[in-house]
């Protein structure tokens, strides 16, 4: 997927009444990326759709006619992207812990990947065991680092161990981590589980995120 390269003027966001120096900062960056911009121009509920357009484009994983989960789908802009891609022969279905605004052609609903049932209510969604589990979640930030790293990392395990319950063999997982040095757990779960696993971090991530992604391929079976 191309980038916007057209040339902007930065706007820049004063401090006003009621406004820290952080939610100042956060707002000018907001307006000044250019895929915000975009997702609003093009009718994608947020940013995070390039990345996960980025890695496609580059991995190949939403294939026509294939059947994908999203954890963690709200707002929706994975989903959107997975949805187009896979076509109308395929299948998307999101859950999440909060309410999404419905999105043509995916099946949604309010659930806890965590709760024991989820893996075969999914595959029941699904009409079958899953091509590929995407997950863009994260857990809620504490501000330090060290702590809100581990946390994550808990949560891409958790994420894993349901993608081995849904995923047919040969299937892909892709999931958000955060950079800390702690994954070798994770790590060494995932490359017994698949064929490969890689770091990937998409144009559409920010350059100063530690955000990258894990995508490993090749599903050997549960």
């Amino acid at each position: 997927m191309p980038r916007d390269k057209s040339p902007r003027q930065k706007v820049r966001v004063k401090t006003g009444k009621g406004r820290s120096v952080s939610s100042k900062l956060w707002l000018e960056r907001q307006l000044n990326d250019p895929y915000v911009a975009r997702a609003k121009r093009e009718g994608y509920r947020s940013r995070a759709a390039y990345k996960l357009a980025e890695i496609d484009d580059k991995y190949h994983l939403l294939k026509k006619s294939a059947r994908v989960v999203d954890l963690g789908a709200a707002p929706g802009g994975w989903s959107q992207v997975a949805a187009k891609r896979v076509g109308a022969e395929g299948k998307v279905v999101g859950i999440d812990l909060l309410e999404m605004d419905p999105v043509p052609s995916v099946e949604f609903a309010v659930l806890d990947f965590l709760d024991p049932s989820a893996p075969d209510k999914l595959k029941a969604m699904l009409g079958g065991e899953a091509d590929i589990v995407l997950s863009d979640m994260a857990a809620n930030a504490t501000g330090h680092r060290k702590t809100d790293h581990l946390k994550i990392i808990a949560l891409v395990e958790a994420a894993a161990e349901f993608a081995r319950e849904v995923l047919k063999p040969g299937g892909a997982f892709l999931a958000k981590v955060i950079q800390g040095g702690t994954e070798g757990t994770l790590l060494a779960q995932l490359k017994r589980d698949y064929a490969t696993v890689r770091h990937v971090k998409p144009a559409a991530s920010r350059s100063d995120s530690a955000e990258l992604y894990l995508l490993a391929t090749g599903f050997r079976g549960a």
